[in-house]
C-alpha cells in the first residue's frame, strides 16, 4: 500500500497554485532589467569633493581677481604720473630758456623792455565788468589787483 500524504488534494493544489505564482514571479522578475540609483557611493563622493574645491578655492579666486584689477589701477596711474613728470620736465627746460622767460613776462605781467612804448587795448567788456562790480578794477593796475585776490581768498 501506498504511504498515506499528509496533505489533502485541495491543500496539494493550492501550494501548486502557490509555487507556481512565485515562479511566474520569478521569470517576470528576472526578465526585466534590474533598476539601479544612477549615482553611486563614489559619485556621491566626488560630487562632494568637487564642491569643496569650489567653495574653498572661490575666494581666493576672488581676492585674485580684485588685485589683478588693482595692479592694472596702479599700472594706469603709474603711466599717468610718467607722463606728467615728462610735461614738467619739459616746461622746466622751457623756463630755463632766457627767450621763454621773456615772452612770458611780456604776455603775462605786461613787461615792456627799456625804450618800447606800452599800449594797452580796450574793449567795451572790461567797462561793462567794471561798472558790474563797482570797483574799478580794470582800471588799477594788476598787481593790486593780486593783492586783493590773495586778500579775498584769505579771508
Amino acid at each position: 500500500m501506498p504511504p498515506k500524504d499528509r496533505f489533502s488534494t485541495t491543500t496539494r493544489l493550492r501550494l501548486l497554485g502557490e509555487q507556481a505564482v512565485v515562479r511566474a514571479s520569478e521569470r517576470v522578475y528576472r526578465a526585466r532589467p534590474v533598476r539601479r540609483s544612477r549615482l553611486t557611493g563614489r559619485a556621491a563622493l566626488l560630487a562632494l569633493v568637487l564642491c569643496a574645491l569650489i567653495v574653498a578655492l572661490a575666494y581666493p579666486m576672488r581676492q585674485y581677481v580684485s588685485q589683478r584689477a588693482e595692479i592694472a589701477d596702479q599700472r594706469t596711474e603709474k603711466e599717468r604720473s610718467a607722463a606728467r613728470v615728462e610735461r614738467l620736465r619739459d616746461e622746466k627746460a622751457r623756463w630755463q630758456d632766457e627767450e621763454y622767460l621773456r615772452r612770458q613776462a611780456r604776455e603775462r605781467l605786461h613787461y615792456v623792455t627799456p625804450g618800447e612804448t606800452s599800449y594797452t587795448v580796450r574793449d567795451g567788456s572790461a567797462d561793462a565788468e567794471r561798472d558790474r562790480d563797482g570797483d574799478g578794477a580794470a582800471d588799477r593796475p594788476w598787481y593790486d589787483n593780486l593783492l586783493d585776490g590773495v586778500d579775498t581768498a584769505d579771508r
